[in-house]
């Protein structure tokens, strides 16, 4: 059952659980009105979890996986190298080309 009076330590302990499973957002929303202003106002619980906080940092960081930029890069250099490839058809619509073929009365009825 939800215990709506929780203590600074049942707090805190609740606070380092949410923490280690990665789920702080659910433990700020099981916070009631009297709860977070407790908390807020608590030097105690403020350095607790910081405590918290580090221990969490340091037992896990063997399991912190650091993501590989490199993979990134190339997928970036390929797309580039791909994209100066494509022949730039479209360009040449803008200049005056001729969209329709031209047919002999045309060139006749041209003046010289």
């Amino acid at each position: 059952m939800y215990d709506i009076n929780r203590t600074i330590e049942t707090l805190l302990d609740d606070y380092a659980e949410a923490l280690r499973d990665g789920c702080i957002p659910t433990f700020l929303k099981s916070l009631t009105r009297e709860e977070a202003k407790r908390i807020a106002s608590s030097r105690q619980f403020q350095d607790a979890t910081e405590i918290a906080r580090i221990l969490n940092s340091v037992g896990f960081a063997d399991k912190a996986v650091t993501s590989n930029v490199s993979l990134f890069i190339s997928r970036v250099d390929a797309k580039i190298a791909s994209r100066l490839k494509k022949p730039k058809a479209s360009s040449r619509r803008g200049r005056g080309a001729r969209t329709k073929p031209v047919t002999k009365m045309e060139k006749i009825e041209k003046p010289i």
